[in-house]
């Protein structure tokens, strides 16, 4: 039973990677030209040598095969996130089941992570600070996921005393405190050249939001689908049984 609930995961992930580059391609390229062309124009500061790959490749077959790689792998660790807390996490449908753990990673993975370390277009970074921001949002990762499940072990833990309703929101509202606290602690990181044109951030950080999204949102609705399906099989068969 993991393995096939691990292949419908990877199938799903590989769908939600072509939506998700189509997506990127049309909306966040655009922008990721405008950034460099900006960069052309001001200096930019950094080393201008001879591309390996033309921005050609790398805006297609490159975007492509590392937003597919990136889907797929967020398939395989949806799946295996499904398969630990189905029946679990109390009387919610595999359905369900699937929509909220898309909802919740896409939360934890990526958009709490960067309310505090947004995302930057290339000539919005410096390079002596890239490896800081890169492992600083890790870390911003981790913690958000970290919190999440500590959230939801606390609203089990108190749906006996509080009721479902109230635990959900005592956890939740832990949760908030918790993040908050912890992007207090972690340090800023302040990169953003003073001549970078806003409206071109704006429009990258909002694409690859929706990029996000997108992968996510097919994640969960195309699992939900298959696994519904699987599992519904498996108890036909255990009944027959």
């Amino acid at each position: 039973m993991e393995k096939q609930i691990i292949g419908r995961g990877l199938l799903a992930g590989a769908l939600a990677g072509v939506l998700a580059f189509v997506f990127a391609r049309i909306f966040v390229e655009p922008v990721i030209e405008r950034a460099i062309g900006h960069e052309a124009m001001h200096g930019g500061g950094h080393e201008q040598g001879a591309e390996v790959f033309t921005r050609g490749i790398q805006a297609n077959i490159g975007m492509g095969f590392g937003v597919l790689a990136f889907s797929v792998a967020m398939g395989a660790l949806f799946a295996v996130v499904f398969a630990v807390t189905c029946g679990r996490v109390g009387n919610i449908s595999p359905r369900l089941l699937s929509v909220l753990l898309a909802g919740g990673m896409l939360l934890s993975l990526f958009v709490i992570p960067t309310l505090k370390y947004p995302a930057n277009p290339p000539a919005a970074s410096l390079e002596e600070t890239i490896r800081q921001r890169t492992l600083l949002y890790l870390l911003m990762v981790l913690l958000s996921v970290a919190l999440l499940a500590a959230s939801v072990w606390l609203a089990r833990s108190l749906i006996a005393r509080f009721g479902g309703w109230s635990a959900t929101l005592i956890a939740a509202g832990s949760y908030v405190v918790a993040v908050t606290i912890v992007m207090l602690a972690l340090p800023e990181v302040d990169e953003t050249p003073d001549h970078f044109p806003a409206d071109v951030l704006y429009e990258f950080r909002l694409y690859s939001l929706g990029t996000q999204v997108v992968m996510w949102v097919t994640i969960g609705l195309v699992f939900a689908a298959l696994s519904s399906r699987l599992l519904g099989e498996s108890r036909r068969q255990t009944v027959s049984a």
